[in-house]
């Protein structure tokens, strides 16, 4: 992780959840740091993620889908962590073109842009287990058949498939991490845009029962933010991520009623409630998910080391001193 010592690196989606995080930690590893957002409201940047090293980094405020910006912004730098994108999977069924503009038209963009301006530049790109639609098998890798169940899946899949094009035929050193539920400190909790796990702390915190759709049981894994992070800076200096795409996980499975009940137990009258599945959300729902990461682990060495519980904790004692910065508790 030295190597990370007076690099200079760009951080699409910067002040949002996974890249103030990830900011966080290069500072501290002496980088110079760049953080691109478009503050776009329902996007998820927040400046309040980076208030402890805001004179530490630079900030830019603009869009991943200004090519003009992009171009200025990618000179010089070594290291592009590209995070920004349309992450809510209703908003990209609501407002397909958008979701098609900021992850896969901007996406193709910025990669044009590196092998114009800057073809040395190393790449990861966060991808997502949402394009692999209604699992075949469990645990899913890297080889299960891709099948995405909205249009953010299918973007999200066209973005990182042109990462690993311009990898394998213009040798712009690009790969791909799919993530699975990434959460912690900085995700946004004011709806469930990112994360239904945002909108159940934040219920949690204002004393409202924890809505769990169906029947709960439903399976899923988690992935804590910090070794999230963990695998983003691994990957960028790894030769042999070039051109790979590699899944995220957890070995700890949870369902989600059990996860409810995980969360409930650390708030004082906390509750939950099993309801049923709102319609726009069933059609779109892919039923038990969790990921097979042994290639990431046998590549580079990744695996979590947050368990479930731990990082449920930390995450709740966050926003429970924080949550007048994340949302307005009188609405």
């Amino acid at each position: 992780m030295k190597s990370y010592e007076n690099a200079k690196v760009l951080i699409t989606g910067g002040l949002g959840f996974i890249g103030s995080n990830l900011a966080r930690t290069l500072v501290a590893k002496g980088a110079d740091v760049t953080l691109v957002d478009s503050l776009i409201p329902q996007y998820g940047g927040n400046a309040f993620n980076i208030e402890d090293i805001r004179q530490r980094v630079t900030v830019n405020v603009c869009d991943v889908r200004d090519a003009f910006a992009m171009a200025y912004l990618i000179q010089g730098k070594d290291y592009l962590f590209n995070l920004a994108g349309q992450t809510s999977h209703l908003d990209s069924m609501t407002d397909p073109q958008t979701d098609l503009d900021i992850n896969a038209a901007a996406q193709l963009s910025i990669l044009e842009t590196c092998r114009k301006a800057n073809p040395g530049i190393k790449i990861v790109f966060a991808s997502t287990r949402q394009l692999y639609g209604r699992p075949d098998y469990l645990p899913v890798d890297e080889d299960h058949p891709v099948r995405p169940v909205d249009v953010n899946g299918i973007n999200k899949l066209a973005g990182e498939w042109y990462h690993l094009l311009y990898n394998n035929v213009y040798g712009i050193r690009a790969c791909a991490l799919r993530l699975t539920n990434t959460y912690g400190p900085g995700m946004r909790v004011k709806d469930a845009r990112q994360t239904f796990l945002g909108i159940w702390i934040r219920n949690l915190i204002e004393g409202k029962p924890l809505q769990v759709f169906g029947d709960g049981a439903q399976l899923r894994d988690f992935n804590y933010v910090d070794d999230v992070v963990e695998a983003l800076l691994v990957a960028a200096l790894s030769e042999m991520a070039d051109g790979q795409v590699f899944n995220l996980g957890s070995s700890e499975i949870v369902g989600l009623k059990q996860l409810a009940q995980m969360l409930v137990e650390q708030q004082p009258g906390g509750s939950y409630q099993l309801v049923s599945f709102p319609a726009d959300r069933k059609v779109i729902d892919i039923g038990d998910y969790y990921s097979d990461f042994n290639k990431i682990r046998q590549a580079l060495g990744w695996e979590p080391k947050t368990p479930l519980k731990q990082g449920l904790q930390k995450s709740l004692a966050y926003y429970a001193q924080h949550h007048k910065q994340y949302w307005d508790a009188d609405k």
